[in-house]
């Protein structure tokens, strides 16, 4: 094709998130040959983009990927601009080859290798890793559009602070930890409705003592009981995943939610008269809703052999068996609970790593070995 230019790799890692960057560290470390692309235009972009007060429910001993632990005391509890600044000055101080302003729109084979297309570039690899994470398309139901003209709606994606909301009440709907945030931090100035099963909590409170004492068990439990190598954690995986529930509340305590005024209310069925009505046949009166329904994955730009479960790809530990090479990173439950947490990547990426240099290194051998005959 006229104007394109096609350039080789070993590896090629789509997505330049925690996962991504993971990845990469440990590519480079084994002396393999990669690149990192990333459609947003700055390495962090992925968490800037995130509601303005949000704030992650595990402390910066938790938080930090392979080779640089996250700055700052080891009990906070960092912003999510902070996070973003991190990843930043982590691709920066290990030099890692990543490319910004990529999006890969199409994947596919080409002969023995990969070849992934974004606009006018294509790039070659024997190995490709998506690690483009989980939040992919955001998720609202088709009854949204009968909503009336003068209801504000927004999806928790493109939520960023309260002033993006109109004077009057809200409608939350989604219970999960961003509902459950988003809802608190507008309780402040609006009344709240909250729609949506309970997700359940975990144990203790952020930054109290309690959580001090007990986050590093449930830290182990996530990383090491929580496996897809144990059956509880299969069993885990599978409540979580099939069909895909919230996780149980990190840093929003049920209690907190009822001091606040905060009235929970149940799902939402549809729409009556542009309000939307609940299962009761509640019909609520608000000036806003809050989409907090998460998202759908969408790999429809990969045109290779995946199985897919509820729009996750199955696979072996990051590998995709029905397509050798083909590995993915930072969704849930690669090996553990822990697999999508941005402490949590760092152990899937040494794993994929030498799995990845391993399958090389045997194909570099073998190809010698044809050069060799060939020659006699």
């Amino acid at each position: 094709m006229a104007g394109t230019t096609t350039q080789e790799f070993e590896t090629l890692v789509i997505g330049g998130g925690q996962a991504g960057l993971a990845m990469a560290y440990h590519l480079v470390r084994r002396g393999r040959c990669c690149l990192v692309v990333d459609k947003n235009d700055r390495v962090g972009d992925v968490w800037r983009k995130r509601w303005d007060s949000l704030q992650l429910f595990t402390s910066n001993r938790y938080n930090g990927l392979p080779g640089m632990p996250f700055p700052g005391s080891r009990w906070s509890y960092p912003h999510k601009d902070d996070v973003a600044d991190y990843l930043e000055e982590y691709a920066a101080r290990f030099a890692l080859p990543i490319r910004t302003r990529v999006a890969v729109e199409h994947l596919t084979r080409r002969e023995q290798r990969f070849e992934a297309v974004a606009g006018d570039q294509v790039f070659l690899a024997d190995a490709v890793v998506v690690a483009t994470g989980a939040y992919h398309t955001p998720r609202v139901p088709d009854f949204a559009s009968e909503l009336a003209d003068d209801i504000t709606q927004l999806h928790s994606s493109r939520y960023r602070n309260p002033s993006r909301l109109r004077p009057g009440g809200v409608l939350v709907v989604g219970a999960g930890n961003s509902g459950a945030e988003i809802a608190l931090e507008l309780s402040h100035g609006h009344h709240v409705w909250l729609s949506g099963r309970d997700t359940g909590h975990e144990p203790t409170s952020r930054g109290t003592v309690p959580d001090r004492i007990l986050m590093p068990l449930m830290w182990f439990a996530a990383s090491h009981v929580l496996t897809v190598g144990s059956p509880i954690g299969r069993r885990a995986r599978d409540h979580f995943l099939h069909p895909p529930r919230g996780i149980p509340l990190g840093g929003v305590r049920p209690r907190g939610l009822v001091k606040a005024g905060i009235e929970r209310v149940p799902r939402v069925a549809g729409v009556r008269d542009g309000r939307p009505v609940l299962d009761d046949g509640t019909v609520l009166d608000v000036a806003n809703v809050v989409w907090c329904t998460g998202f759908d994955p969408d790999l429809s730009w990969i045109d290779l052999s995946l199985i897919l479960e509820d729009g996750y790809p199955r696979n072996d530990r990051g590998s995709i068996t029905t397509e050798p090479g083909l590995y993915f990173i930072g969704l849930p439950f690669i090996r553990s609970l822990g697999s999508a947490l941005l402490g949590g990547v760092g152990r899937d990426a040494a794993d994929l790593a030498a799995r990845i240099d391993d399958r090389l290194e045997s194909a570099q051998a073998t190809a010698q070995t044809d050069l060799t005959h060939g020659f006699r």
